[in-house]
Protein backbone atom coordinates (compact mmCIF):
# COMPACT_ATOMS: atom_id res chain seq x y z
CA UNK A 1 0.00 0.00 0.00
CA UNK A 2 1.22 3.71 -1.26
CA UNK A 3 1.06 6.16 1.67
CA UNK A 4 -0.27 8.76 0.21
CA UNK A 5 1.23 11.44 2.25
CA UNK A 6 4.82 10.33 1.79
CA UNK A 7 7.16 12.36 -0.84
CA UNK A 8 6.50 9.05 -3.36
CA UNK A 9 3.16 9.11 -2.53
CA UNK A 10 2.45 12.18 -3.76
CA UNK A 11 4.46 11.97 -6.95
CA UNK A 12 3.13 8.84 -7.69
CA UNK A 13 -0.44 10.23 -7.53
CA UNK A 14 0.75 13.16 -9.53
CA UNK A 15 2.25 10.86 -12.21
CA UNK A 16 -0.64 9.20 -12.29
CA UNK A 17 -3.07 12.27 -12.69
CA UNK A 18 -0.85 13.33 -15.74
CA UNK A 19 -1.05 10.02 -17.44
CA UNK A 20 -4.59 9.92 -17.29
CA UNK A 21 -4.68 13.59 -18.38
CA UNK A 22 -2.31 12.88 -21.67
CA UNK A 23 -4.68 10.21 -22.65
CA UNK A 24 -8.03 12.14 -22.30
CA UNK A 25 -6.67 14.76 -24.13
CA UNK A 26 -4.81 12.52 -26.80
CA UNK A 27 -8.24 10.66 -27.51
CA UNK A 28 -9.98 14.42 -27.69
CA UNK A 29 -7.44 15.25 -30.16
CA UNK A 30 -7.92 12.31 -32.15
CA UNK A 31 -11.89 12.22 -31.95
CA UNK A 32 -12.29 15.87 -32.82
CA UNK A 33 -9.36 15.91 -35.98
CA UNK A 34 -12.38 14.55 -38.76
CA UNK A 35 -14.53 17.68 -37.37
CA UNK A 36 -11.94 20.20 -37.15
CA UNK A 37 -10.29 18.67 -40.91
CA UNK A 38 -14.16 19.06 -42.44
CA UNK A 39 -14.27 22.92 -41.20
CA UNK A 40 -11.41 23.96 -42.29
CA UNK A 41 -12.88 22.36 -45.93
CA UNK A 42 -15.91 24.38 -45.46
CA UNK A 43 -14.21 27.71 -44.47
CA UNK A 44 -11.94 27.03 -47.56
CA UNK A 45 -14.95 26.55 -50.16
CA UNK A 46 -16.80 29.91 -48.38
CA UNK A 47 -13.65 31.89 -48.73
CA UNK A 48 -13.24 30.67 -52.40
CA UNK A 49 -17.15 31.37 -53.01
CA UNK A 50 -16.58 34.76 -51.27
CA UNK A 51 -13.59 35.49 -53.16
CA UNK A 52 -15.58 34.85 -56.50
CA UNK A 53 -19.00 36.54 -55.81
CA UNK A 54 -20.58 33.60 -55.67
CA UNK A 55 -21.52 33.69 -52.24
CA UNK A 56 -22.49 36.81 -50.26
CA UNK A 57 -23.36 35.68 -46.85
CA UNK A 58 -20.13 34.78 -44.70
CA UNK A 59 -22.09 33.35 -42.29
CA UNK A 60 -23.87 31.10 -44.81
CA UNK A 61 -24.85 27.85 -43.81
CA UNK A 62 -22.93 24.75 -44.64
CA UNK A 63 -25.51 23.34 -47.13
CA UNK A 64 -25.68 26.67 -48.75
CA UNK A 65 -22.05 26.74 -49.08
CA UNK A 66 -22.01 23.17 -50.61
CA UNK A 67 -24.91 23.70 -53.08
CA UNK A 68 -23.02 27.16 -54.05
CA UNK A 69 -19.35 25.13 -54.19
CA UNK A 70 -21.07 22.12 -56.48
CA UNK A 71 -20.30 24.72 -59.38
CA UNK A 72 -16.62 24.75 -59.25
CA UNK A 73 -13.87 21.77 -60.15
CA UNK A 74 -11.07 21.91 -58.46
CA UNK A 75 -7.75 21.66 -60.52
CA UNK A 76 -4.23 21.19 -60.55
CA UNK A 77 -1.23 23.03 -62.66
CA UNK A 78 2.18 22.92 -62.94
CA UNK A 79 3.00 26.17 -62.50
CA UNK A 80 6.50 25.12 -64.40
CA UNK A 81 4.61 24.50 -67.37
CA UNK A 82 2.17 26.55 -67.04
CA UNK A 83 -0.23 23.48 -67.93
CA UNK A 84 -2.78 21.26 -66.05
CA UNK A 85 -1.59 18.03 -64.26
CA UNK A 86 -3.00 15.34 -62.48
CA UNK A 87 -0.54 15.68 -59.55
CA UNK A 88 -2.25 17.24 -56.75
CA UNK A 89 0.28 19.72 -54.61
CA UNK A 90 2.02 17.57 -52.00
CA UNK A 91 0.86 17.83 -48.63
CA UNK A 92 -2.79 18.68 -50.22
CA UNK A 93 -1.98 21.93 -50.97
CA UNK A 94 0.05 24.58 -52.64
CA UNK A 95 0.12 25.98 -49.33
CA UNK A 96 1.15 22.95 -47.59
CA UNK A 97 3.86 22.07 -50.60
CA UNK A 98 5.76 25.51 -50.29
CA UNK A 99 7.10 24.30 -46.97
CA UNK A 100 8.34 20.98 -48.70
CA UNK A 101 12.04 21.43 -50.42
CA UNK A 102 11.33 18.13 -53.42
CA UNK A 103 7.72 20.31 -54.20
CA UNK A 104 8.81 23.84 -54.07
CA UNK A 105 11.92 26.21 -55.24
CA UNK A 106 13.29 28.78 -53.42
CA UNK A 107 12.94 32.64 -55.14
CA UNK A 108 16.29 34.33 -55.71
CA UNK A 109 15.46 37.72 -53.78
CA UNK A 110 15.52 39.83 -57.12
CA UNK A 111 12.54 37.70 -58.12
CA UNK A 112 10.60 36.90 -54.80
CA UNK A 113 8.76 40.59 -55.07
CA UNK A 114 6.00 38.56 -52.62
CA UNK A 115 8.44 38.14 -50.35
CA UNK A 116 7.13 34.42 -50.26
CA UNK A 117 10.62 32.89 -50.22
CA UNK A 118 9.39 29.67 -51.74
CA UNK A 119 7.20 28.76 -54.61
CA UNK A 120 5.38 25.46 -54.93
CA UNK A 121 5.52 23.39 -58.39
CA UNK A 122 2.12 23.08 -58.63
CA UNK A 123 -1.21 24.88 -57.85
CA UNK A 124 -5.05 24.02 -56.75
CA UNK A 125 -7.26 26.30 -58.88
CA UNK A 126 -10.92 26.35 -59.01
CA UNK A 127 -12.87 26.45 -61.85
CA UNK A 128 -16.46 27.91 -62.11
CA UNK A 129 -18.31 26.54 -65.51
CA UNK A 130 -22.12 27.37 -66.08
CA UNK A 131 -23.27 25.72 -69.29
CA UNK A 132 -20.87 23.44 -69.60
CA UNK A 133 -18.32 26.78 -69.93
CA UNK A 134 -15.89 28.35 -68.25
CA UNK A 135 -17.41 31.53 -66.19
CA UNK A 136 -14.54 32.32 -63.67
CA UNK A 137 -11.34 31.07 -62.40
CA UNK A 138 -10.50 31.63 -58.63
CA UNK A 139 -6.61 31.74 -57.47
CA UNK A 140 -5.27 30.93 -54.57
CA UNK A 141 -2.71 34.19 -53.93
CA UNK A 142 -0.82 35.05 -51.13
CA UNK A 143 2.72 37.57 -49.97
CA UNK A 144 3.77 39.45 -47.40
CA UNK A 145 2.01 42.58 -45.93
CA UNK A 146 3.47 45.01 -43.04
CA UNK A 147 3.28 41.96 -40.25
CA UNK A 148 3.31 39.08 -42.29
CA UNK A 149 2.13 36.94 -44.90
CA UNK A 150 -1.49 37.71 -46.77
CA UNK A 151 -3.64 34.53 -47.73
CA UNK A 152 -6.47 34.34 -50.35
CA UNK A 153 -8.00 34.44 -53.60
CA UNK A 154 -8.22 36.13 -56.48
CA UNK A 155 -11.35 35.55 -58.82
CA UNK A 156 -11.35 36.32 -62.53
CA UNK A 157 -13.65 36.52 -64.90
CA UNK A 158 -13.59 33.96 -68.14
CA UNK A 159 -12.11 36.35 -70.22
CA UNK A 160 -9.00 35.83 -67.49
CA UNK A 161 -8.38 39.77 -68.17
CA UNK A 162 -10.98 41.03 -65.87
CA UNK A 163 -10.96 40.98 -61.71
CA UNK A 164 -14.27 39.41 -60.32
CA UNK A 165 -12.80 39.78 -56.75
CA UNK A 166 -10.52 39.72 -54.09
CA UNK A 167 -10.02 38.43 -50.43
CA UNK A 168 -7.92 37.93 -47.83
CA UNK A 169 -9.23 34.86 -45.68
CA UNK A 170 -5.85 35.25 -43.28
CA UNK A 171 -3.39 38.24 -42.46
CA UNK A 172 -2.37 39.76 -39.61
CA UNK A 173 -2.17 43.60 -40.55
CA UNK A 174 -2.91 46.30 -37.83
CA UNK A 175 -7.00 46.59 -37.55
CA UNK A 176 -8.06 50.10 -39.13
CA UNK A 177 -4.96 50.66 -40.99
CA UNK A 178 -3.51 47.56 -42.94
CA UNK A 179 -7.13 45.36 -41.90
CA UNK A 180 -8.49 47.75 -44.07
CA UNK A 181 -7.91 44.89 -46.92
CA UNK A 182 -11.07 43.67 -45.22
CA UNK A 183 -13.60 46.15 -45.98
CA UNK A 184 -15.93 45.55 -48.36
CA UNK A 185 -15.96 48.88 -49.70
CA UNK A 186 -11.95 48.40 -50.63
CA UNK A 187 -12.67 45.04 -52.04
CA UNK A 188 -15.41 46.08 -54.24
CA UNK A 189 -12.56 48.90 -56.13
CA UNK A 190 -10.99 45.36 -57.33
CA UNK A 191 -14.35 44.13 -59.17
CA UNK A 192 -14.12 45.14 -63.14
CA UNK A 193 -10.57 46.05 -63.12
CA UNK A 194 -8.34 44.81 -65.77
CA UNK A 195 -5.49 42.83 -65.21
CA UNK A 196 -3.23 43.17 -68.53
CA UNK A 197 -2.41 46.34 -70.83
CA UNK A 198 -2.38 45.75 -74.74
CA UNK A 199 1.10 44.52 -74.99
CA UNK A 200 0.06 41.48 -72.59
CA UNK A 201 1.95 42.91 -69.67
CA UNK A 202 0.58 42.62 -65.71
CA UNK A 203 -0.68 46.25 -65.27
CA UNK A 204 -2.95 46.04 -62.34
CA UNK A 205 -1.42 48.48 -59.46
CA UNK A 206 -2.78 49.19 -56.07
CA UNK A 207 -1.51 52.87 -55.95
CA UNK A 208 -0.51 55.81 -53.85
CA UNK A 209 -3.90 57.92 -52.70
CA UNK A 210 -7.08 58.03 -54.66
CA UNK A 211 -7.36 56.78 -58.48
CA UNK A 212 -8.56 59.45 -61.18
CA UNK A 213 -11.43 58.28 -62.64
CA UNK A 214 -10.45 60.71 -65.51
CA UNK A 215 -6.97 58.77 -65.53
CA UNK A 216 -6.54 56.11 -68.58
CA UNK A 217 -4.88 54.11 -66.21
CA UNK A 218 -8.06 54.10 -63.97
CA UNK A 219 -9.19 50.64 -65.42
CA UNK A 220 -5.72 49.05 -63.95
CA UNK A 221 -6.14 50.75 -60.79
CA UNK A 222 -7.20 50.84 -57.05
CA UNK A 223 -7.02 53.38 -54.28
CA UNK A 224 -4.23 52.38 -51.58
CA UNK A 225 -4.82 51.78 -48.08
CA UNK A 226 -4.77 55.08 -46.48
CA UNK A 227 -1.97 55.05 -43.38
CA UNK A 228 -1.11 51.44 -44.68
CA UNK A 229 1.74 52.26 -47.51
CA UNK A 230 3.53 48.77 -46.50
CA UNK A 231 -0.11 46.54 -46.70
CA UNK A 232 -0.60 48.75 -49.91
CA UNK A 233 2.58 47.57 -51.56
CA UNK A 234 2.38 43.71 -50.46
CA UNK A 235 -1.09 43.62 -51.76
CA UNK A 236 0.15 45.28 -55.22
CA UNK A 237 3.63 42.93 -54.68
CA UNK A 238 1.46 39.30 -54.50
CA UNK A 239 -1.00 40.07 -57.24
CA UNK A 240 1.46 41.10 -59.73
CA UNK A 241 3.60 38.07 -58.74
CA UNK A 242 0.76 35.77 -59.13
CA UNK A 243 -0.69 36.73 -62.64
CA UNK A 244 3.43 37.04 -63.78
CA UNK A 245 5.56 34.51 -64.92
CA UNK A 246 6.62 33.09 -61.78
CA UNK A 247 3.10 32.70 -60.93
CA UNK A 248 0.20 31.80 -63.06
CA UNK A 249 1.23 34.06 -66.21
CA UNK A 250 2.17 30.83 -68.09
CA UNK A 251 -1.03 29.27 -67.25
CA UNK A 252 -3.82 32.19 -68.43
CA UNK A 253 -1.82 32.73 -71.51
CA UNK A 254 -1.83 28.60 -71.90
CA UNK A 255 -5.72 28.66 -70.69
CA UNK A 256 -6.51 31.56 -73.04
CA UNK A 257 -4.81 30.28 -76.15
CA UNK A 258 -6.70 26.61 -75.34
CA UNK A 259 -3.36 24.87 -74.52
CA UNK A 260 -3.20 24.18 -71.04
Amino acid sequence: MVNKDSVSGTLIVALVMCLVCSVVVSTAAVMLKPAQQANAELDMKRNVLMAGGLLKDSHASKAEVEKAFADIQIKYVDLNTGKFTDQAPAGGSGRAASKIASASEKLPSNEDTAKIIRRENTKEVYLVEKNGQLDKIILPVRGYGLWGTLYGFLALESNLDTVAGLGFYEHKETPGLGGEVDNPSWKAQWIGKKVFNNQGDVDIAVIKGQVNPNSPDAIHEVDGLSGATLTSKGVDNLVNFWLGNQGYGPFLKNLKAGEA
